[in-house]
């Protein structure tokens, strides 16, 4: 890392404790209709498998509340409810075990017809059951979010308006006694996340939870949240991550893997090293280096594997591969660290020939 991480207050949710000197987390979201809890724990499981550790789940009505307990008590990962506007839901998702919340204060206060005059008390009510339940709660602003007031200060939603309304939200659970809190300031400007976060570390011991909003399709919404994510977690800041992708929530997984062993936070599953092809490359390395790539997350953390389109410099190029192939017209090699372990004929048989050594190492 750049910068020595500014160690945050630890908070749990389910089995898992973020800040302090814990990993970072991995978080997504179900984007199943919550109450069909067939389809949402599907999600839920395949998510795991992936290496989530942490999923959000919306919770748009009192009819997909009603469902909560079920996806409690059968789900593999800790839990968060995604609520807005309507309280009651979140107190619907605590009754069902649920051990954090996702909340903007800011839409679940009460306002009446003068604008200046708010009631509180649901936050109240809400506060109360949150200690009750040692619940822990992430309060999320995004660029959408902030209120009239701190537009009117700041003109546009900046990064200092963004930070003052997360810290304006805390301070309503503060001040009722709720402290199992982390921040999450997200925009779909990769400048304005990076500048927030920055800020916000700056001015808060709480969690933070780092991830680019809308931020697009697999191959744009990679870019932008590897630039976002990663540059703060370089400057150590970000306690737990969401790469939000237009996708399959499964692709999120692997993105935010990457994001982690790239800025050597953490290692889960094997390393692909493979050559970008060129004008000398005689096999279909694209198609190998895909179906490779499938198998990487069940196999050993830390493990290098190499998929090379040159057999005469690709062992050597890749020698501190664990493994690795190398491929040319009509022949391949196998190797170890540099060392040739199998010769092989024909491009069919060193991909199968390699996978089943790959099997071999599977944990």
């Amino acid at each position: 890392m750049f910068k020595e991480k500014k160690l945050k207050r630890e908070v749990k949710i389910g089995q898992y404790t973020l800040g302090g000197n814990n990993p970072v987390r991995i978080q997504s979201m179900t984007n199943t209709p919550t109450k069909n809890t067939k389809a949402t724990l599907e999600q839920i499981s395949a998510l795991a498998q992936q290496g989530c550790e942490i999923v959000r789940v919306a919770v748009p009505d009192l009819e997909t509340a009603k469902k909560l307990e079920t996806l409690q008590k059968k789900s593999p990962l800790p839990l968060v409810a995604d609520i807005h506007f309507d309280y009651r839901l979140a107190l619907i998702a605590l009754e069902a075990g649920f051990t954090a919340l996702r909340i903007n204060p800011g839409n679940i206060l009460k306002k009446q017809n003068d604008a200046t005059i708010i009631d509180t008390s649901p936050i109240d009510i809400l506060a109360k059951k949150i200690l009750e339940h040692n619940a822990t709660v992430r309060v999320g602003v995004n660029s959408g979010s902030v209120e009239k007031d701190l537009l009117e200060k700041y003109g546009h939603p900046c990064p200092e308006a963004l930070v003052e309304s997360a810290l304006r939200h805390t301070k309503f659970l503060e001040d009722r006694g709720v402290t199992q809190i982390k921040v999450s300031i997200k925009s779909s400007s990769v400048i304005d996340t990076i500048k927030a976060n920055m800020l916000l570390d700056e001015k808060t011991d709480y969690p933070i939870h780092l991830g680019v909003t809308e931020a697009g399709t697999p191959m744009r919404g990679a870019v932008k949240s590897t630039l976002g994510i990663g540059n703060l977690l370089l400057n150590g800041i970000g306690d737990t991550i969401r790469v939000s992708l237009t996708a399959n929530p499964i692709e999120e997984i692997s993105v935010a893997k990457e994001i982690l062993r790239t800025a050597g936070l953490r290692n889960m599953g094997a390393e692909l090293i493979s050559c970008p092809t060129c004008g000398r490359t005689e096999i279909d390395l694209i198609k190998i280096a895909k179906i490779v790539e499938e198998k990487l997350f069940s196999l050993p953390d830390n493990l290098k594997v190499a998929v090379m389109g040159c057999v005469v410099n690709g062992p050597g190029e890749a020698k501190e591969a664990d493994i690795g192939l190398a491929g040319g017209r009509g022949k391949g090699v196998i190797f170890r660290k540099g060392e040739i372990i199998h010769s092989i004929q024909g491009e069919e048989n060193l991909l199968q020939t390699f996978l089943a050594e790959l099997d071999k190492l599977k944990k």
